[in-house]
């Protein structure tokens, strides 16, 4: 009976140390941002060479108001909650056949989540 008690603390223990590493960090987000910055600012509707990231989550893509999108964004349907960007940041291009985004993405899933975290806060999210 010990033994069994003992596993299951400890697959419970795996379990919730899982489920708060899926957790992004909205601080080492902010610092992983810095390799998108040259194109997209988050504080403010402005775009650059790429749209700017504000309110994205939950955003339709390809909605920014003054940014040339490509037709494979413009015809893509896609709407930017947390899942969606995960895949798309992993791997823009291959994700979407045809977008501009010239990035080659963050290979790092824990990079993904620290990025939309920090997204988040500039999105009405928390």
């Amino acid at each position: 009976m010990r033994k069994t008690t003992g596993l299951l603390a400890a697959a419970l223990f795996l379990a919730l140390g899982g489920a708060a590493h899926a957790e992004g960090d909205p601080d080492k987000g902010k610092r992983v941002f810095a390799k998108c910055k040259a194109c997209h600012v988050v504080d403010s509707e402005k775009n650059r060479v790429g749209p700017h990231l504000v309110g994205v989550i939950g955003r339709e893509a390809a909605v920014v108001e003054g940014f040339k999108y490509s037709k494979a964004m413009a015809d893509s349907g896609l709407v930017w909650d947390e899942p969606t960007l995960n895949a798309y940041l992993e791997n823009p291009r291959k994700y979407l056949k045809g977008t501009k985004m010239a990035f080659a993405g963050l290979r790092k899933e824990q990079d993904r989540l620290d990025v939309i975290a920090y997204l988040k806060q500039f999105s009405g999210g928390s």
